[in-house]
């Protein structure tokens, strides 16, 4: 065969297994949203069957022998490199996969997503802890298979954020930890704490969301390629081109949670946005990795859409949007507000300066829970001993403990660390587009956030697959990943507000 069909046949092939994920995508997105409460044991079929296709195509003695007479030839072409070079990562995990395993981990997840829901509901632990034993169970037979050098959680890790360690991301943890340690410490000895109760009245939710879209649309999120609704665990879902799907959750009295819930999956649907659509279904139009994606929506939500100019241009906007409700705030207590730092129990609500706490102690647990340290039955009673430890609160009860988050019950072990990855990513992304664009603030002031869109696209987006989480982030800033420039960004912003 020449080198010319092998690859076609082997992009083929590979953009069919995409093709199929893309379908399961838009099936897990149904349901979240609209799907009713008893069609939950078909859908787990249908996953279940979806998986196993994509599975078999992927694994297909054909794309192996491809692959092998691609590597031979020693490409030219970037594009190909890349693709072929990523193709095989891909297909030497799932070659290791057991298909029956495959299958049995996406009906498993797809049913255990129901019972969190509703032990969440509820505060339940014990009805979804046999969910989670098995959830630990697969996940530990999948690292067995997969196979890891130092720590099976290396293994779930690769899944997420290629190349990516667990002695790596300890290191990286521990430094950012000890520097954010005495900063919240001094933060809380201030003394000084916001009028809660401006983002606490009565937000109506359909104007939440009016205004919400209109926020998304105005930094660059096309819904003419897209949508916004409504689901318990907000997440942004790239269907494929021109079919990104946003959702978010909303409160009558908390205009946090929806509206800052919104700028951030906005900013992951603009990453899926700004991919390059030529190269769909092959690794050249990809993201690079979770945690690179999350820095796209922590960058969206947090540097810019927490930040003084955003709001100089949105405030107003937000007082005629709920005329009479805030109508006497002033920006700098708006500001105040929305930066409040204060230690809590769940995850997502939580401020800049807590939330990679959050993400530590999740990491430790999940490690423990691969190792074989921790039961998953013994999890709520961990999980309290190590928040009292870290942050010197208890959770009330499970449902503001343990039971907060769905990764678990999606399969999802190593994913949490790619939320603090991207947090340390997206301060050292914006420390560079400022160095890059000059005055960015005078742009969002003016509720002009193309310039910022555009760098991004050109340096992160479009690149896809091209370079590993770490290389992009040298290319792109000129240094590997370093805590400093997001504890940098957080003694600036909180200096002036705090006094510290």
């Amino acid at each position: 065969m020449d080198h010319h069909t092998a690859y076609h046949d082997l992009i083929d092939g590979f953009k069919n297994v995409r093709l199929l994920e893309s379908i399961g995508a838009l099936v897990g997105w149904d349901q979240h949203t609209y799907m009713p409460v008893k069609g939950a044991g078909h859908r787990a079929e249908q996953m279940g069957y979806l998986a196993k296709l994509g599975h078999e195509k992927l694994t297909a003695p054909a794309i192996g022998q491809l692959l092998g007479e691609l590597e031979r030839a020693a490409a030219t072409d970037e594009i190909e490199r890349v693709n072929v070079r990523e193709i095989r990562r891909v297909y030497n995990r799932a070659v290791k996969m057991p298909s029956k395993l495959v299958e049995e981990i996406a009906r498993t997840v797809s049913q255990a997503q129901n019972i969190w829901a509703e032990a969440r509901k509820k505060n339940d632990f014990p009805s979804f802890a046999p969910w989670l034993d098995k959830i630990v169970t697969l996940k530990r037979e999948e690292a067995t298979a997969v196979g890891y050098k130092d720590s099976p959680y290396d293994a779930l890790l690769d899944e997420y954020e290629p190349g990516a360690t667990t002695a790596e991301i300890t290191r990286v943890f521990a430094e950012l930890r000890a520097d954010l340690i005495p900063l919240v410490a001094a933060i809380a000895a201030s003394g000084k704490k916001p009028r809660k109760d401006i983002l606490t009245r009565e937000f109506a939710v359909d104007r939440q969301h009016m205004f919400g879209q209109a926020a998304a649309a105005a930094i660059g999120f096309d819904f003419q390629a897209g949508r916004l609704d409504t689901t318990v665990h907000p997440f942004c879902s790239g269907i494929g081109p021109g079919d990104c799907r946003l959702t978010t959750r909303y409160h009558p009295r908390e205009l946090n949670q929806g509206l800052f819930g919104i700028l951030h999956e906005a900013g992951h649907g603009i990453y899926e946005q700004g991919l390059d659509t030529t190269h769909f279904g092959t690794p050249a139009g990809s993201f690079a990795s979770l945690g690179i994606h999350e820095s796209q929506s922590r960058l969206w939500e947090n540097q810019v859409g927490r930040g003084r100019p955003f709001w100089e241009h949105f405030l107003p906007r937000l007082q005629q949007t709920f005329p009479g409700t805030l109508d006497e705030i002033t920006i700098d207590e708006f500001i105040f507000a929305a930066n409040n730092v204060e230690k809590s129990f769940i995850r997502v609500e939580a401020d800049e300066a807590t939330y990679n706490m959050h993400i530590i102690l999740r990491f430790e647990l999940e490690q423990a829970l691969m190792c074989g340290d921790l039961k998953p039955s013994d999890v709520p009673g961990a999980w309290n001993e190590k928040f009292h430890h870290m942050l010197d609160l208890t959770p009330p009860n499970d449902a503001q403990g343990c039971l907060q988050d769905i990764h678990w019950s999606m399969g999802g072990l190593g994913y949490f660390p790619t939320y603090t990855l991207g947090n340390l990513y997206a301060a050292q992304f914006m420390q560079q587009a400022r160095q890059d664009l000059g005055d960015l603030d005078g742009d969002f002031r003016a509720g002009q956030f193309g310039r910022l869109k555009g760098w991004l696209n050109d340096k992160i987006h479009r690149p896809g697959q091209r370079y590993r989480a770490g290389e992009l982030c040298r290319r792109v800033t000129g240094q590997a990943l370093s805590h400093k420039p997001l504890i940098a960004y957080l003694r600036q912003k909180y200096g002036p507000l705090y006094g510290i």
